[in-house]
């Protein structure tokens, strides 16, 4: 029976489309299995006059899923070789997907707007003679037409980052409670679906190197499972900050030394940090703008505020630096914002990882909405947290949640200007070089009398080009100098 009947699979090489045709040939109740697009299909072949089944192309080499952006042609509709018979929004550009054959629009399986459709998936069924085209008007894709992950992908995915080295193991703390580690195939690599890699790409997180519980088949991570962790490293859930700040997170094993070397096993935390900044410099598309600003009005603001407190209460610098960077996000608030994929979170509260460090330790401890506190009070926290630093005593969510964005200032250290990496999910990251004192033009000089001396600083803001486009970035920057050159607007 099987014998007699005809089945045909061809490939474009043009779009990378594979379609599989179908004959009913054979009559009875026969089926048979063909790879679309590493997924599988299933017809009864008496069931349907001769059709093939299209599948969702591939069109870049990274595509592992497509959004249909519209439809060009309708049910029953003809066409030829060349014609466009859709739009396709991959993850580079939307492409134009053309018919490689002449032949008849029968059914259409997946609507204009539908997003996410794993490569393989049915999308589109097309016959030769017009008069076929009745018969699949109830026509339902089964679901076993439509590739699962465990088929649309191998066991060991190729984007898995290759585990790291295991450094020499440090004393055995006490167990701390943490969330259910990644599902783990033969070789140890973790086990997730294209979509959930790209998905945790585009987001700057390392399967291999954080614990996402996942709720597909035999605990397999899915997209979804990665789009409900984003949100915790935003908001760093109590059970995460805990974990991170277990001995663990903050003990290192014991230097090994070599004939002509030394290896600095790390911590955990430092581990996770460098995952982290790795993959976000990778997948985030970085742009940078930088500004001067004028310091002078805000350190005299500054003197007028110490007069008031005590000695041991003084106001820093870099204390209305970080109320100024607050500012400009309120007033840019397009910037505070992550990118999700396949939409951009805008966020309420303005939430600034502040870099701070001790010697050669930098951390960037958290400290919430800014954007509604005084200068005193962002000053209290951060005075703590770096005494924190200092002690050796660092623990507490604030050590290991990641806010909205990241400040940065290296002027202690003497430096110009940098271009920090952001960190994601965050959109954006500013760094502030030394204040120094530099010859400027007078603003209303006149005959010899044309130049002055300013104290002026360079920041640099770093971009996720996906969220913050050129014009939202240059307004950040606008509003950061405003309130720095005009800091009685921090007082309102």
């Amino acid at each position: 029976m099987a014998s007699s009947a005809r089945f045909i699979s061809t490939a474009s090489k043009r779009s990378g489309l594979l379609i599989s045709r179908w004959s009913s040939a054979a009559r009875g109740a026969n089926s048979f299995n063909t790879p679309i697009f590493g997924g599988i299909a299933q017809r009864w072949l008496s069931s349907y006059p001769a059709h093939e089944v299209v599948g969702m192309p591939s069109l870049s080499p990274t595509m592992e899923a497509g959004t249909i952006a519209q439809w060009n042609m309708e049910e029953g509709e003809a066409f030829a070789a060349g014609d466009v018979l859709c739009e396709i929004e991959t993850d580079k550009a939307t492409v134009s997907f053309e018919a490689q054959d002449d032949g008849v629009i029968a059914k259409i399986l997946e609507e204009a707007g539908s997003k996410e459709i794993d490569c393989g998936v049915p999308i589109l069924i097309t016959v030769e003679e017009e008069d076929d085209v009745a018969a699949f008007k109830d026509y339902v894709v089964e679901a076993s037409s439509i590739p699962s992950e465990s088929q649309a992908e191998p066991a060991t995915p190729a984007a898995a980052p290759t585990p790291e080295p295991a450094p020499v193991a440090p004393p055995t703390p006490a167990p701390v409670a943490a969330a259910p580690a990644p599902v783990a195939a033969t070789g140890g690599h973790v086990v997730a679906s294209p979509l959930a890699w790209t998905i945790a790409k585009e987001k700057g997180l390392d399967l291999s190197s954080i614990a996402i519980a996942g709720t597909g088949p035999d605990g397999r991570i899915i997209a979804d499972d990665v789009r409900e962790y984003v949100p915790m490293a935003v908001s760093a859930e109590p059970a995460q900050a805990a974990a991170a700040a277990a001995p663990a997170a903050t003990t290192a094993a014991a230097p090994i030394v070599g004939d002509n070397y030394t290896d600095y096993p790390l911590n955990e935390a430092s581990i996770a940090t460098a995952n982290l900044l790795a993959h976000s410099k990778q997948t985030i598309p970085h742009y940078y703008l930088t500004v001067d600003v004028t310091l002078d009005a805000l350190i005299n603001l500054r003197a007028t505020l110490n007069s008031t407190l005590d000695e041991d209460s003084q106001l820093s610098l870099n204390d209305l630096l970080i109320k100024a960077s607050a500012s400009a996000m309120k007033a840019c608030p397009s910037a505070n914002a992550s990118w999700m994929g396949d939409s951009v979170r805008m966020y309420d509260n303005i939430d600034i990882n502040v870099v701070m460090g001790n010697g050669d330790n930098l951390y960037a401890p958290l400290v919430k909405d800014v954007g509604s506190r005084g200068v005193k009070s962002i000053s209290d926290e951060l005075s703590s947290n770096l005494e924190s630093i200092e002690e050796g005593t660092i623990a507490g969510e604030n050590f290991s949640a990641v806010g909205t964005v990241t400040v940065m200032n290296l002027g202690m250290y003497g430096v110009k200007s940098c271009a920090p990496i952001i960190r994601a999910p965050q959109a954006v990251a500013l760094a502030l070089g030394a204040a120094e004192n530099r010859v400027v033009p007078k603003e209303d000089g006149e005959g010899d009398d044309i130049y002055e001396t300013k104290v002026l600083l360079t920041a640099t803001l770093s971009c996720d080009h996906r969220v913050v486009d050129g014009a939202v970035g240059a307004q950040f920057l606008s509003a950061f100098k405003a309130a720095v050159e005009k800091p009685e607007t921090l007082l309102l």
